[in-house]
């Protein structure tokens, strides 16, 4: 009698289902109940109509997770999966369920307009998906959303925002991401041969649920007007995707500004990727480049780790100043998220080789996290607020960032062109201070250049929408400079490169003045050239910086 029971009550609730749509269900998925077999077809307008027999949909609640080939997956590498898969996703985040891919399954995936959204504990375990980007719908579709159950909604009673404030004053359901915009002001207004006229004021962080924020995220600009402001509730449950073989089979499109979004999209907050692997085969002399095959954008505390990407090839285009560039092409894409960690990730192709860009772009994150990593790079490109790099090797792209707050480099080996890079498209600024501990740096890989530790350049006369600042102190502990191998005219490694080679004496006028760091403090600095570090070629831009050997 009970057995009865229980089978009319899923009965009732399943015919509830296939009514309307649920929170759980996007609105292009219809699920219905019936008793024929479990069956995906794909209706009018690409609306993706799932049937689960309830016999089935009984063995699933047993089992408590669903299967690929349970919803008709071929796996064989030659049938387009997608539409099973989706529809496999969509089940499970109404249910509940758990997703396991079938072990020694290989998935393609074509490229037809439609995303899968996961929205519960995903395990790719050992399957390859091959994901075929040469005749795309649509390529800013992702291929995987792992997103929120949860609702934006537009919080009242907010008109301004001051920097560093701590509480604000409104209710809110509990904690919530906040996102807040002033399309008034204008920063990060870029130089060069990819310049533009910037970007609207922009900043992201987290409140608790009595409205305080986080003070190690903090607001990091006035808001003396809010054109938009959202707030997420925070998923509190962390959902996580484990496994997983990828293979992109790059686009061949015209070599130009068109970032293709085939990827993973990370739209929700308290997720962990652990042990997936991404590769690229395809890649001829010409192709649209990527926006990061793992997308974190709109969420807090995400963790990638024990992962495998790769750097994409390099390709030119004629950049908005009208001249030839290189463009970005990203297998990691981190946009306007707090709290991102990678951990004990890597490469496929060799982190020196120059033929390949840097695996990682950035912009308006808070709090970017590398540890144990080897990558070709490390990037912020419209800012960071703190961030921190240790037990890592970085190859020749090295470091490259703007920002504001502390950045930590400690225990890693550096082999870019300078030990940090402060991005002069975008005014060479951080507000804050660097602190390097433990550290080898290998000036431009081991290549004849003079070294020097710090990089950028800002002329004074260009307006990035914004106060240029160096940063205020800069700590340096036990460093080795490899510059074993040199240029016959080595004065030796300088702290700072030559920011203003114009700069030369005190005739030299800033329409818009240039912050300059106020004290470095060396402890244990050491060479293997056996020259002594040396403050600049400028002497005269840096003679007020203060250096303090302990």
């Amino acid at each position: 009698m009970m057995k009865h029971l229980l089978l009319l009550l899923l009965l009732f609730s399943c015919a509830i289902v296939s009514q309307g749509q649920t929170e759980s269900t996007p609105r292009n998925v219809v699920i219905t109940y019936h008793k024929k077999r479990t069956s995906v077809k794909t209706g009018e307008n690409g609306i993706l109509k799932i049937n689960v027999s309830p016999k089935d949909a009984a063995k699933f609640k047993a089992a408590g997770y669903v299967s690929y080939s349970d919803f008709g997956a071929k796996g064989d590498g030659k049938a387009d999966d997608i539409n099973t898969i989706a529809a496999t996703h969509a089940f499970a985040n109404q249910s509940g369920f758990e997703v396991k891919a079938d072990d020694g399954a290989t998935y393609y995936i074509g490229g037809k307009e439609r995303t899968v959204i996961i929205r519960t504990n995903t395990d790719f375990g050992t399957a390859k998906f091959i994901i075929d980007d040469t005749e795309v719908e649509n390529r800013n579709t992702p291929v995987f959303m792992v997103s929120s159950g949860q609702k934006w909604f537009k919080p009242r009673g907010i008109s301004s925002l001051k920097r560093d404030q701590e509480r604000i004053d409104i209710s809110l359901p509990g904690p919530c991401l906040i996102t807040v915009t002033d399309t008034t002001v204008k920063r990060y207004i870029r130089f060069g041969p990819n310049q533009n006229n910037g970007s609207p004021q922009t900043d992201i962080f987290m409140v608790d649920k009595n409205s305080n924020v986080d003070p190690d995220a903090p607001i990091i600009w006035d808001f003396d007007r809010i054109t938009d402001i959202m707030a997420l509730p925070l998923d509190e449950t962390t959902l996580k995707i484990t496994g997983g073989h990828f293979t992109t089979i790059a686009n061949k499109a015209e070599s130009k500004y068109t970032y293709y979004s085939r990827n993973i999209a990370i739209r929700r907050s308290n997720v962990v990727v652990d042990g997936l692997e991404h590769r690229i085969t395809g890649e001829g002399d010409h192709g649209a480049p990527y926006g990061g095959f793992i997308n974190i954008r709109d969420c807090y505390n995400v963790t990638v780790k024990n992962t495998l990407l790769t750097g994409h090839k390099t390709y030119r285009t004629i950049g908005s100043a009208g001249k030839p560039v290189s463009m970005g092409s990203y297998d990691i894409s981190v946009g306007r998220a707090i709290n991102v960690s990678f951990v004990n990730c890597s490469q496929t192709n060799d982190i020196n080789d120059r033929t390949y860009w840097g695996i990682i772009g950035s912009n308006y994150c808070k709090n970017l996290l590398y540890d144990s990593c080897t990558f070709s790079r490390f990037d912020a490109h419209m800012g960071v607020a703190n961030a921190t790099i240790r037990n890592s090797t970085l190859g020749y792209m090295g470091i490259n960032a703007i920002g504001t707050g502390v950045f930590t480099v400690e225990n890693s080996t550096i082999r870019g062109r300078s030990l940090i890079n402060l991005r002069s498209d975008y005014g060479s600024t951080w507000h804050g201070e660097f602190i390097i501990r433990n550290c080898v740096f290998v000036p431009s890989g081991g290549k004849p250049v003079s070294a020097s530790l710090f990089t950028g350049y800002n002329s004074g006369h260009h307006d990035f929408g914004y106060t240029c600042y160096m940063p205020e102190r800069i700590i340096i502990e036990n460093l080795f400079i490899d510059d074993s191998n040199h240029p016959e005219d080595y004065k030796g490694p300088a702290i700072f490169a030559d920011f203003n080679p114009q700069m030369k004496d005190s005739s030299y006028r800033e329409k818009f003045p240039y912050v300059i760091t106020k004290q470095v403090v060396l402890r244990n600095v050491t060479t293997a050239s056996g020259k002594p570090l040396r403050l600049s070629d400028n002497l005269f831009m840096f003679k007020n910086v203060k250096v303090v050997e302990e």
